[in-house]
């Protein structure tokens, strides 16, 4: 297990959501609602932040498990959260062996953020069970969004390096695709969400565990 201080810097002020939740949670809701069943409505989330993606989806009728290295957000969680299973933990442990595994594994604006993002990918594969589907979000880039990034002067801005704990991998369709089925998934596809498709703010991918 690496060290938590060394992945976990990401600050959370509070346990409230961000403006991202405003275009990510109703894709992801209409997605639960297609691959969700009476019978089994348990959910991992790998990335939780500070609970409050998991508070909502636990109103909508979800039992939820997540983990988050950072400790500032979990405790944030707990603070606000106690009812939810949220704990400290990120992506390199083995997380399947603790939690078991889970029909639906979500993770959002979490991959831009890992170092080793095919140990990242396993542990999505490891906690999914056969059958089952992962939802995962990123901010989108491609060709023309990152012209118009350039063009309009924002790319600085965009890709600043200048972000402590900010993203240090940037996702395409393609490699984001690549990804998950060199991971072991498959039917993989995609919403983009905020905005117009073509300058989207994220895509969001949905793929399943054979």
């Amino acid at each position: 297990m690496r060290a938590i201080n060394d992945i976990g810097g990401y600050k959370y002020s509070n346990a409230d959501v961000n403006d991202s939740h405003g275009y990510l949670i109703p894709v992801v809701r209409r997605e639960l609602a297609g691959l969700g069943s009476a019978r089994c409505r348990r959910l991992f989330e790998l990335g939780c932040g500070n609970g409050s993606v998991a508070a909502i989806l636990q109103n909508d009728g979800w039992e939820i498990s997540g983990v988050d290295p950072s400790i500032e957000g979990i405790a944030a969680a707990k603070s606000i959260y106690p009812h939810l299973r949220l704990e400290v933990g990120s992506a390199y442990d083995d997380l399947a062996a603790k939690y078991g595994q889970f029909p639906i594994v979500l993770s959002l604006e979490v991959v831009e953020h890992v170092f080793s993002p095919r140990d990242y990918a396993q542990t999505l594969f490891n906690l999914t069970t056969p059958g089952g589907s992962v939802i995962v979000s990123t901010p989108y880039h491609s060709y023309l969004k990152n012209l118009v990034l350039a063009l309009s002067g924002k790319m600085d801005n965009h890709f600043t390096a200048l972000w402590d704990n900010g993203h240090i991998k940037f996702w395409s369709v393609k490699t984001l695709k690549a990804l998950l089925e060199e991971a072991g998934f498959c039917d993989v596809r995609f919403s983009r969400v905020g905005r117009i498709p073509h300058l989207a703010k994220s895509m969001v991918a949905i793929a399943r565990k054979v």
